[in-house]
């Protein structure tokens, strides 16, 4: 089974910066791997251990992303992938889901892509539905569990007020929930492995992709201005009776 993790590197604080053009701050701050990426690395690691194959974990982002390929190395994952080029720079989601898309492609593609359902950057929680609607694979998001066999998945899906159970052919792609798997710890072997892994470097060029259709330049959305609420100032009303509910719907 040929297994593809997307991860992100996201800043290891709640307080997120940003530049003059509203794209984020990254430079400087402390950074980790995005929550519910781990849950998707795990996963795919579990499923490697069923039925072998072979796990590649890719991300798009800075040089220093590369450091986050490694500690996915060490914990189990056979080959990182990196997308790192002045050109992916302000992507917004169409714009990495098209990015994501073209990598696939160039990989060779996968027989299921695992990702978390958002980042905790950003939580928009739209580049892995995207990406596989450009694929055109079915993708289930607030995903907690993933069994495969015969080449069909089950993936079991938080719902506000419970669960529910999805069945389809692989591939497809699954959006983890934050803490549905607990990230293994590395080991002696998995740490010399990454030690002396060999990060793929991929741009624009190597994946086949024009750079009018990445990055800023690619992207249809901007963010045109950002204002503060205070913690607690919602404009909201308190209703007891179903009657008061009544009142106010159209």
């Amino acid at each position: 089974m040929r297994i593809l993790v997307c991860i992100k590197q996201v800043p290891d604080t709640a307080e997120v910066r940003l530049k003059e053009d509203f794209s984020l701050q990254r430079e400087g701050a402390a950074r980790v791997m995005n929550p519910a990426d781990e849950s998707a690395l795990e996963l795919g690691l579990a499923l490697r251990g069923t039925h072998g194959g072979r796990l590649t974990v890719l991300t798009m982002g800075p040089e220093q992303a590369a450091g986050m390929l490694r500690e996915a190395i060490s914990r189990g994952a056979d080959e990182g992938v990196m997308l790192s080029n002045p050109a992916f720079a302000g992507s917004d989601t169409l714009a990495t889901a098209r990015t994501l898309r073209a990598a696939v492609e160039t990989l060779g593609g996968f027989d299921i892509i695992l990702c978390g359902r958002r980042a905790a950057d950003g939580e928009t929680g739209q580049v892995g539905p995207m990406l596989a609607s450009l694929m055109d694979i079915a993708c289930v998001t607030n995903a907690l569990n993933v069994h495969v066999a015969e080449g069909v998945a089950e993936i079991e899906q938080l719902l506000e007020n419970g669960t529910q159970w999805w069945r389809g052919p692989l591939p497809l792609v699954a959006g983890m929930c934050e803490w549905s798997h607990r990230l293994r710890l590395p080991g002696l072997a998995g740490l010399s492995a990454a030690a002396h892994a060999r990060i793929r470097k991929l741009g624009p060029d190597e994946i086949g992709l024009n750079q009018e259709a990445c990055g800023m330049r690619g992207s249809p959305t901007r963010v045109m201005r950002v204002s503060t609420r205070p913690v607690g100032a919602r404009n909201c009303r308190q209703m007891e009776t179903v009657e008061e509910l009544l009142e106010v719907l159209p």
